[in-house]
């Protein structure tokens, strides 16, 4: 984690009430701004510490907390989970994310980038192809769900996607389908990445046990690069 990164849970607007998230600045305390997008188990320690490494990077980082607080560590419970969430209702806590990171004074950015891990992959598309040129940097980790658009027609934003090629929950035919989709319907950049790993190979604490040190890390890295390059 960044050494002297200030870390802290705050909230936001989210149309009329309030949503939480998970701020990370970096030790410079000022820097591009990135939203963090939970996998289906929600905002875990795991989430929070993505965010801390994107503060550790010079990011400003934000994780939304698109269930209000509850985590699970069971794959029927975080099933029914993610199938319950109102679209609506997380649609408007991302979008108030961007407006909140935009508006920051720690954010020195025009723009944002998102990441996103499995349900939070999908919610990244969606929430790029929502909000237009105010992402400019969209990072989905082999993105699955229910948010995963039908249309990527109002995405501007760099997409840099993370696939696993034994990855059983999204095959990576369809994964290669969906970046020739976007880049077609876009015009965007478009580069997808895939590796010789499974599903959630970039989480170190999933139970799956698919979890690829030296793949992670190679994403990671491309992670990084694209939004420095991209979220300015």
């Amino acid at each position: 984690m960044a050494e002297n990164a200030s870390r802290q849970n705050t909230t936001f607007p989210s149309g009329s009430t309030q949503a939480h998230g998970y701020l990370a600045l970096p030790p410079s305390g000022s820097g591009p701004g990135v939203i963090v997008i939970q996998e289906w188990w929600g905002l875990t320690d795991h989430i929070a510490d993505v965010t801390d490494r994107l503060a550790a990077e010079g990011f400003v980082a934000l994780a939304p907390d698109l269930y209000g607080g509850r985590t699970t560590h069971d794959a029927d419970e975080a099933g029914s989970m993610m199938m319950s969430l109102p679209m609506d209702q997380a649609a408007r806590d991302l979008a108030g994310a961007v407006d909140f990171l935009l508006g920051h004074d720690a954010v020195t950015s025009s723009t944002v980038g998102a990441v996103g891990f499995c349900m939070g992959g999908g919610f990244v598309l969606m929430l790029a192809a929502q909000q237009g040129d105010r992402v400019s940097a969209a990072v989905p980790y082999y993105g699955v769900g229910p948010a995963v658009p039908q249309t990527y027609a109002g995405l501007t934003a760099a997409v840099q996607g993370h696939y696993g090629l034994k990855d059983d929950f999204y095959p990576a035919e369809e994964a290669k389908a969906q970046a020739e989709q976007i880049r077609r319907e876009s015009g965007a950049e478009v580069e997808f990445h895939f590796y010789d790993a499974g599903h959630a190979f970039h989480n170190d604490t999933n139970a799956l046990g698919t979890y690829s040190e030296a793949d992670a890390r190679l994403a990671w890295s491309r992670t990084v690069d694209v939004l420095r390059a991209k979220v300015v």
